[in-house]
């Protein structure tokens, strides 16, 4: 059933039940075909009201924090996995409290927290992130191989004799490519790798696959991960954030206001750096319902956020009618990558957490207020 877009309180973002199910059903195939187990990654969707529906397919959580880490032990109550770059003294022990699969960054944190692993009651099955030497991310920020990339180990720095106690090796080269690149990703880490891999039990190819959008080969993905387990033997893990919440609902925001400065500038309750970091970041372009690109409709406006900051500018778009105050914009498909990296700047509230239910119900699962912008700050 269509969302209501009059029904959401602005801002507000809004998960839709029916098109997540439909990416959770693209998932259920590449597990049941490929035998891959594939696990949510809570660094680019954590929407945890949804985990109920999320835990009746896949196998459990991936978490790069301790936080996360309980996120996914306490809410998502399936497996645990837990990845950081570096774990601190104070946080380790509650981590191995949790934990079912530990990776580490770095053989000298493995060699720092082995002791603590093997006395452990729960014995989580430990792994080493390695640097596969191939990636096709074309932006530095987002891509764990580029030069002098600390994450990961690489094959010169690779320790064969610090491998007892490890049971897989983890690598994430993606960043919303396809399934030809991971194919590349997977020859490369074979190259420099495969005389460790009988040692293995699991093999974690990460994240970043967009495997829920429209042009993503999802036959060569579960060829890939089928013909790699039947020559190795070996579990495969695949750990996507951002295509569970793949197109699963908007950003529903309001037009405060209209100035005039050399052009038309809205300015709606809702932020590029508060609610929308990576249009900042990236940068990244939402895509607007009815909107187009400046000058193709006949009226252009700068859509920008309410904050004090000079640039929080989330873009020049056009629209048929003349926007008013009040009129409603729906940001599409701001379900991952928003709630887990929105922030209070300015004391802005962050927008509320609704679900649009496969019934055609609206609820509202999150309103924040005064005291989660004051209790963040002292």
């Amino acid at each position: 059933m269509k969302l209501d877009i009059n029904a959401v309180p602005t801002p507000s973002y809004v998960l839709e039940e029916e098109t997540l199910r439909r990416n959770l059903a693209i998932f259920d195939r590449v597990q049941r075909e490929s035998g891959a187990k594939i696990i949510l990654a809570l660094k680019g969707f954590a929407f945890w009201s949804a985990f109920p529906w999320i835990r009746e397919t896949l196998h459990g959580a991936t978490a790069s924090s301790l936080h996360e880490a309980r996120l996914a032990y306490e809410e998502f109550k399936r497996e645990t996995h837990v990845y950081s770059v570096a774990f601190s003294d104070a946080e380790f022990p509650e981590i191995l409290k949790i934990a079912d699969h530990i990776v580490f960054n770095s053989f000298s944190q493995w060699r720092r927290f082995r002791d603590q692993v093997k006395g452990s009651p729960r014995k989580p099955q430990c792994g080493i992130r390695i640097n596969p030497g191939y990636s096709e991310i074309k932006t530095p920020l987002y891509d764990p191989c580029y030069a002098n990339s600390r994450l990961g180990v690489t094959r010169a720095e690779f320790k064969p004799e610090d491998l007892d106690g490890i049971s897989g090796l983890h690598f994430h080269a993606h960043c919303g490519n396809n399934s030809d690149t991971l194919e590349r990703v997977v020859e490369s880490f074979e190259k420099l790798y495969g005389e460790f891999i009988p040692k293995m039990k699991w093999i974690n190819f990460g994240g970043g696959h967009h495997i829920t959008r429209a042009d993503y080969d999802v036959d060569r993905l579960i060829r890939v991960v089928k013909s790699f387990r039947e020559r190795h033997g070996v579990e495969v893990y695949l750990e996507p954030g951002e295509a569970v919440g793949w197109r699963t609902g908007p950003l529903v925001s309001s037009v405060l206001d209209i100035v005039r400065n050399g052009m038309d500038i809205a300015i709606l309750d809702t932020s590029a750096t508060a609610h929308m970091p990576d249009t900042l970041e990236m940068p990244y372009r939402p895509e607007i319902r009815g909107a187009a690109e400046p000058g193709v409709l006949p009226h252009t406006y700068r859509l920008g956020g309410l904050t004090c900051l000079a640039g929080d500018v989330i873009g020049d778009y056009s629209f048929e009618k003349p926007l008013e105050i009040g009129d409603r914009l729906v940001f599409e498909d701001m379900i991952h990558y928003t709630i887990v990296k929105n922030t209070t700047f300015n004391g802005v509230n962050l927008p509320s957490l609704c679900i649009w239910t496969k019934e055609g119900e609206l609820k509202v699962v999150r309103k924040f207020g005064y005291e989660d912008y004051r209790d963040r700050n002292s």
